[in-house]
């Protein structure tokens, strides 16, 4: 009875694997949207890691994380991905009720995690307890502007809301629009760094916020969320942070190769700032899909985010790209 009250999963990307235990085909994945040129990070985990639990605390990888970002550690979350943060604060925030604004089509855990939070969507014209931003936007790749940020962000202070400012892709995009240096009380800031050093498989996020709203969220997710490996890999990962604009230099000139590309395929490209494109393909996409599948290559269905007709392609190397478009000039004609 109970799991019948509960909302369905939120769709995902990222189904590489899955599809490749299913069938035992390969698959080049350009549903998952991660940093094709990641800085180099040593992957050599000392054994010695797996005989002591973590420090629930992660104090130092706080300290770390606060050393790059000019944060004090009272202000940083971190969880087992950004998902886990999500939904720590949506339990947080909605633990006695209320709604939650969200502007869509956007990332699907928005709502799903409000729902299991105990909250609703807020209907027109009512003041929500929170405002869902994902900047720039899933599956769109629009960029907010910082200064209009702030202006969403001062409309729910007078709304006495909080803003989830979801950050996940941003450190492949513009960090100048970015407002990880802002300190408000009404403001929850939340990145990932599987994301932006292409670890899917290590799940790691982190989040900013008033201490007194990390305090609530650090309770509430799972005790030692984010393991040895995960942990050890962060702080090593922050070291070469600085890095990440090689990424973005390379992600800006592929995806302007891409998006030109498409065009010419007759898709109508949504402007993305982001690394990945959303393109109308002018037909249903679920059987586009399952046609490219056949090519080896797999993208975002965006059926789920109301965009029948849509999919989803991350900005991966030259050569990879270059197979995409070839499999998808050949499953339009």
């Amino acid at each position: 009875m109970v799991s019948e009250e509960l909302p369905g999963k939120a769709m995902h990307g990222g189904m590489g694997k899955r599809y490749r235990e299913l069938t035992g085909k390969d698959v080049i994945d350009f549903s998952a949207s991660l940093n094709p040129f990641p800085p180099d990070v040593p992957m050599d985990f000392p054994p010695s890691l797996l005989d002591y639990y973590p420090d629930d605390e992660y104090q130092r990888l706080k300290e770390c994380i606060g050393k790059v970002f000019d944060r004090e550690p009272g202000e940083i979350a971190v969880g087992n991905g950004s998902i886990e943060l999500i939904r720590a604060f949506c339990l947080a925030k909605f633990r006695h009720g209320g709604s939650a604004r969200i502007s869509m089509p956007t990332f699907g855990e928005y709502l799903l995690s409000v729902q299991l939070g105990g909250g609703t969507l807020a209907r027109p014209g009512e003041n929500p307890g929170a405002v869902f931003l994902c900047n720039p936007n899933n599956p769109t790749g629009v960029l907010t502007p910082r200064d209009k940020v702030g202006e969403i962000l001062k409309s729910c202070r007078d709304q006495g809301a909080t803003l989830l400012l979801d950050e996940a892709f941003i450190e492949l995009s513009d960090p100048g629009q970015s407002l990880v240096d802002t300190r408000d009380p009404g403001l929850f800031l939340v990145r990932s760094l599987t994301k932006c050093f292409s670890v899917p498989g290590l799940r790691f996020g982190y989040a900013f916020g008033d201490p007194s709203l990390v305090s609530m969220v650090e309770r509430l997710r799972a005790p030692w969320s984010v393991n040895a490996f995960a942990e050890h890999f962060a702080l090593l990962a922050f070291s070469k942070y600085h890095r990440l604009e090689n990424s973005r230099r390379k992600i800006r000139s592929e995806r302007e190769y891409m998006a030109q590309s498409l065009v010419g395929m007759g898709l109508v490209v949504t402007p993305s700032d982001a690394n990945f494109i959303l393109a109308d393909t002018g037909r249903e996409s679920g059987p586009l899909c399952r046609k490219l599948l056949d090519h080896g290559v797999l993208v975002r269905d965006c059926s789920s985010f109301g965009l029948p007709s849509s999919i989803r392609v991350a900005v991966r190397t030259r050569p990879e790209n270059d197979l995409l478009l070839g499999a998808l000039s050949a499953c339009l004609r």
